[in-house]
């Protein structure tokens, strides 16, 4: 049975094995202090989907917002392991993300996944999510 938890650092090596599947790699030298600030930061949300004591799943969380009434929670890094992909573990995760944001007072959630994820936009158009088809950045790395 899969369960919805907070991290801890033990969970460090897994967490960093989903955003490498993500896209990320390379999160091994920095990821226990990012996961102990973001689970010590009142405005951050990390959680993570374990099955029988292995993390197979984890969504990171922010927010508030200032222009508008209620915040807005945006998801950051949403994955699920391969193996466990097809069996509602990303909804499961996402079902948790919007129950903490209608606790905090949300009016929505938002986020960021890249044209090439099209998978994931089925998943997202599953779980109601409408499109908001402009997304900017600016790199501030001197490499890029």
């Amino acid at each position: 049975m899969v369960e919805i938890e907070a991290p801890n650092l033990a969970d460090a090596p897994a967490i960093s094995a989903l955003l490498d599947a993500l896209g990320y790699p390379g999160t091994e030298a920095f990821i226990e202090r990012r996961i102990a600030q973001l689970i010590a930061h009142p405005d951050e949300a990390l959680l993570v989907a374990v099955d029988d004591g292995e993390v197979i799943g984890v969504i990171s969380l922010h927010f508030p917002q200032l222009a508008l009434n209620g915040d807005i929670y945006r998801i950051n890094y949403l994955c699920v392991s391969e193996r466990a992909r097809g069996r509602g573990v990303g909804a499961l995760l996402e079902e948790h993300a919007e129950s903490l944001a209608r606790q905090r007072g949300c009016d929505r959630i938002e986020l960021h996944c890249h044209e090439r994820r099209t998978d994931a936009h089925r998943f997202y158009h599953r779980q109601q999510y409408l499109e908001s088809p402009k997304y900017l950045y600016k790199s501030l790395d001197d490499a890029n």
